[in-house]
């Protein structure tokens, strides 16, 4: 394993917060109630009187690094045309809770109640993996909040089966061996899956380096936050249609949750939802082809898609 004082995942991570500041954003903690603390990304105070022009938009991570790692060529992008807000969900980053629930419905119950505390009133919302699961849940709760919907790279209509399959594919023999790597050899494995790139290249010394910084906090939590899932549990999916206009974007590789389950997600949730499938990427399309996968979203949430 690296020594700390050259761990590129530290220095990384110094560049990633100064992105987001660049991008107008500060880093923002708060007590949602007497239990939940969240930590997360947004306007700056000072800047109240410019975020009353623009619309909100909330990016939501998936199950792995904290946000700061999955979003930032998002927030460059979407800074200057929305108020962004990228928050931590609870366990990841510095956001946390004494409550026992571990579902992703309290992932969702829980950002409604921070950003009814920050005064943001309506927004639409971006979720990529279990951020996926967060956001469809949100917009479910409050449909007359939330405005648009984009479900990234999400099994949302995920069977126990899919579970199964995923972690014969990974070779492992649970789905946390996969989700929460413990060495560079569990965190290829991971790679493998949710990058079409080939990483064969990078050596042991980085994927150790960023299984002690990214991996190595609140490991029980996160594992308690698998098996909460209150999605995947059944060989049946019954789930609901949304309100909203709804975005499904899926990379043509994605062996996390393959490609086969975005078209069956368009048509669970109706005639509201339509698909972009970006070629040649994988589970995190918005780190593979960022650029295609902002244009995307911007036109489906400025109403041109």
């Amino acid at each position: 394993m690296a020594p700390s004082f050259l761990s590129l995942v530290s220095l990384y991570r110094i560049y990633l917060r100064r992105c987001f500041a660049s991008a107008g954003l500060s880093s923002q903690t708060i007590d949602i109630d007497d239990e939940t603390t969240l930590h997360f990304w947004g306007p700056k105070l000072e800047d109240d009187h410019k975020t009353l022009k623009k619309p909100s938009l909330v990016l939501i991570h998936g199950f792995g690094p904290e946000a700061i790692w999955q979003w930032r060529k998002q927030v460059q992008f979407f800074a200057p045309h929305f108020n962004v807000y990228v928050p931590d969900l609870i366990f990841f980053g510095h956001s946390t809770t004494r409550s026992i629930q571990r579902t992703e419905l309290f992932q969702a119950a829980s950002l409604g109640k921070l950003l009814e505390k920050i005064g943001v009133e309506r927004f639409s919302v971006v979720g990529t993996s279990y951020g996926g699961f967060v956001a469809y849940h949100m917009a479910r709760m409050w449909p007359e909040r939330v405005e648009k919907v984009v479900i990234a790279s999400s099994g949302v209509n995920m069977k126990r089966g899919d579970n199964e399959a995923l972690v014969k594919r990974a070779n492992l023999e649970r789905i946390d061996h996969l989700m929460l790597p413990e060495s560079a050899s569990q965190l290829r494995t991971l790679t493998g899956l949710a990058v079409s790139k080939n990483l064969d290249i990078v050596p042991d010394f980085f994927f150790n380096d960023f299984v002690h910084n990214l991996y190595s906090e609140n490991r029980q939590e996160k594992k308690e936050l698998l098996k909460g899932l209150t999605l995947g549990k059944e060989e049946t999916v019954t789930l609901s249609p949304l309100e909203q206009d709804v975005l499904i974007v899926w990379g043509d590789q994605d062996q996390i949750f393959p490609l086969k389950m975005a078209t069956e997600l368009k048509e669970l949730l109706g005639k509201k939802a339509r698909l972009e499938i970006i070629e040649n990427t994988s589970h995190v399309p918005q780190i593979e082809n960022p650029g295609l996968f902002n244009s995307i979203v911007k036109n489906f949430l400025c109403g041109s898609l």
